[in-house]
């Protein structure tokens, strides 16, 4: 998808490089994720836009070298909050404490791949009803199984991007699981998987 960033506040040929160079790769990524977010097509779409606005807008506290992908993740997931809490009449916004931080100091900037239940397995699994069923999870449930079991963060990219400590993202990982685990028991079954693929949500 095309983004629009040229009337931002540093048109500087150094932003426009690093915006190029570091974030652009993740434009599919970041849609899959708001897709899945939104499940619309258009909100989707306009919830990236939002986030590359706001990642060029705050470019300077970004540093380049450092996981690209986790800083953008952690900008869109603000936006979908704010405009979720909007939509539900709850507190208007969210603070963006990241404008001030990156993802510097790591030893290693890419993931560590450490998730329990890897994409490939999800994946396999995929179709309308587990569409519907990751859907249907609370936000923070289902934003938690995006990141982990799709998108494949590590526990410490996850924290860092939901800005919670390690063991809350533990914690709620297990309760997404178990709750789409829950869900997902007759059609698995009604699909020939047996209790050893259904204990793998765990």
């Amino acid at each position: 998808m095309d983004v629009q960033v040229e009337n931002e506040i540093d048109p500087s040929p150094h932003a426009r490089q690093i915006f190029e160079k570091e974030f652009m790769p993740h434009l599919d990524a970041m849609y899959n994720f708001a897709l899945r977010l939104t499940n619309d097509e258009d909100d989707a779409q306009d919830l990236v836009q939002d986030t590359c606005l706001k990642a060029y807008r705050f470019i300077h506290s970004f540093e380049p070298g450092t996981y690209a992908k986790a800083w953008l993740f952690r900008i869109l997931k603000n936006n979908f909050i704010n405009d979720y809490r909007k939509k539900s009449r709850g507190p208007s916004k969210v603070e963006f404490e990241w404008v001030e931080q990156s993802f510097a100091g790591d030893d290693d900037p890419e993931p560590s791949h450490q998730a329990d239940l890897h994409a490939e397995t999800v994946n396999e699994m995929l179709g309308d009803e587990i569409t519907k069923a990751i859907q249907a999870l609370p936000v923070d449930f289902r934003m938690i199984i995006i990141l982990c079991d799709l998108e494949e963060f590590s526990y410490e990219e996850m924290a860092k991007i939901l800005n919670i400590p390690i063991g809350t993202v533990r914690s709620r990982l297990h309760r997404a699981r178990a709750l789409l685990k829950d869900s997902l028991a007759t059609y698995a079954k009604s699909k020939g998987y047996g209790a050893d693929t259904l204990s793998e949500l765990d």
